[in-house]
């Protein structure tokens, strides 16, 4: 299977084309954007570049705080709780000049929640979009939504006059090699313009000077350079050829914290990683057993949930540098609890016996997807959970690919088991539940990669989205969560830790959601 990777040669002609200065930053990072086209993918390396050029209506601050972008403020509307009312913010440009409006609200949004968006999910409790005045926008629900701020923070607004002049007013499909001018090309109000892309080897942008914020940003320009194997982005850094390595390996961490000139800086991110399984009846792809699913058998994914050895995953594999959990939900997020997060010792034994009672003494073959250039250590998590299978007699092939090769088949349900991580940008298990366990269709279920159905479930995580009864909504988020360990629809290894290096001079926080802003260094001595 190929690899991508960067030869020496390679890398001094990706990044030698601009010095380090005080204005320049060259960044560099394991993946790329799988796209520009800021609707079609829900993933956070391409919402990281995003948004630096696009713009979203609200947004989070470092600690998790939603601060205003191009909205000012929002409310719901006086005598009708399923309004939103958002406030734009005036005298904003796009960097083609164009005045922004709200209409380019009510285009984005109403194309952010169209049947080819990954974005659409987010929206799915949206009736209409209106706008009332060039600076007022309302959005009405289906219910009353006091949540719904809170799931815009990655939705872009685009140019509608530029997106229609463009022939871009279609989202590209996710997992699909459709293509449209807004995936190479792009227009937004962001405090960076695009210059130059060559999609998994290197982008530029510059400011842009009519920027509405009134501090400009220490940085104007930006390198971004997508490098794959971890030890020439870790000699890039210390060579002087980048500056700042966003996805740094657990295995350098110590060795770079103590290299002159260079400093590291560690935090915990909003993100769990996990497994999971195809279900289903009919056989699995990729085993030798060609009558029926193992994975539908719930004795079966009670060996494997007691197979797992994630503390030795977090010593071995992350050197510490990873938080075990047994619910696939970050600490961060509502409805997380101690109890929900606790996991159980490792039990060789006991799985074996629950694979023989579910009539497979033997085990069984299968392939585990995944990719190798987008969580920490992520390769390495799926070769030791190979290990781990075959102490059962589960017998893992490991399939690793670039995300790039991974969405796809992910997106289009085409594994039968498969690592994945999972952020959470709303900070509400709902965004967990509407992805990855309601029944894959219409505006849900978009990355329920192992179809997993439960109609009960469905209506309750639906209801999330409209009761503005906190304590209610919470018991029923709390019944899921209970449905879905008891399932074991996913399995969760743990909560990702991040290290960004970069030279000792520049300042940059570790950001829960992994999605730093250049816009945000500064610059010390």
């Amino acid at each position: 299977m190929r690899k991508l990777f960067f030869t020496a040669s390679l890398l001094a002609i990706a990044v030698a084309a601009a010095p380090a200065s005080a204005e320049t930053v060259r960044w560099a990072r394991s993946g790329d954007a799988l796209t520009l086209d800021p609707h079609s993918q829900n993933q956070g390396v391409t919402h990281n570049f995003a948004h630096h050029i696009y713009e979203t209506l609200v947004d989070r601050d470092v600690e998790g705080n939603l601060i205003p972008r191009l909205a000012t403020e929002w409310n719901i509307k006086e005598g009708d709780e399923t309004v939103w009312v958002f406030k734009l913010r005036e005298g904003v440009t796009f960097h083609d000049g164009a005045d922004f409006t709200a209409e380019d609200v009510v285009f984005s949004l109403d194309r952010a929640r169209s049947q080819k968006s990954n974005m659409r999910q987010l929206h799915a409790d949206v009736e209409s979009v209106t706008a009332v005045d060039d600076h007022t926008v309302e959005v009405k629900m289906a219910g009353p939504a006091p949540l719904y701020p809170n799931n815009l923070t990655n939705t872009f607004i685009m140019d509608k006059t530029w997106s229609e002049t463009n022939n871009a007013v279609e989202v590209q499909e996710a997992g699909s090699d459709d293509d449209n001018y807004a995936v190479r090309n792009t227009n937004g109000t962001g405090p960076y313009k695009l210059v130059s892309r060559e999609p998994d080897v290197r982008s530029v942008l510059e400011i842009y000077e009519d920027h509405w914020a009134e501090e400009k940003p220490e940085v104007t320009e930006i390198i971004y350079t997508p490098i794959a194997e971890a030890a020439t982005r870790v000699a890039a850094l210390l060579s002087g050829e980048v500056d700042i390595v966003q996805d740094v390996p657990v295995q350098d961490i110590e060795r770079l914290s103590s290299s002159d000139g260079i400093k590291v800086e560690t935090g915990p991110e909003n993100r769990v990683i996990y497994f999971g399984y195809r279900f289903g009846e009919e056989p699995l792809r990729s085993s030798n057993v060609t009558d029926k699913n193992p994975f539908n058998d719930p004795k079966v994914r009670e060996a494997i949930h007691l197979a797992i050895d994630r503390d030795a995953i977090k010593q071995v594999v992350m050197r510490g540098q990873s938080i075990p959990t047994g619910v696939a939900t970050p600490p961060f997020v509502n409805g997380w609890t101690p109890e929900l997060d606790a996991y159980p010792a490792t039990d060789v034994d006991r799985a074996k016996e629950l694979l023989a009672e579910a009539g497979y003494p033997d085990g069984f073959t299968v392939t585990i997807d995944t990719p190798n250039n987008r969580y920490v250590n992520d390769e390495a998590i799926s070769q030791a959970m190979v290990g781990m299978l075959g102490r059962i007699g589960i017998q893992a092939t490991l399939a690793s690919r670039p995300i790039a090769q991974h969405s796809p088949i992910i997106q289009n349900n085409e594994t039968d088991f498969y690592l994945l991580g999972w952020g959470v940008p709303t900070f509400d298990s709902a965004y967990i539940f509407n992805d990855l366990i309601h029944t894959k269709e219409g505006d849900y279920g978009a990355y329920n990669v192992g179809l997993y159905s439960n109609p009960e479930l469905d209506e309750k995580i639906k209801s999330l989205g409209t009761e503005t009864d906190i304590e209610k909504r919470d018991e029923t988020i709390a019944e899921i969560w209970a449905k879905v360990q008891e399932d074991r629809v996913l399995l969760p290894v743990h909560n990702q830790v991040l290290a960004y290096a970069m030279k000792s001079n520049i300042n940059l926080a570790v950001h829960p959601e992994n999605q730093p802003r250049m816009y945000s260094v500064t610059f010390g001595e």
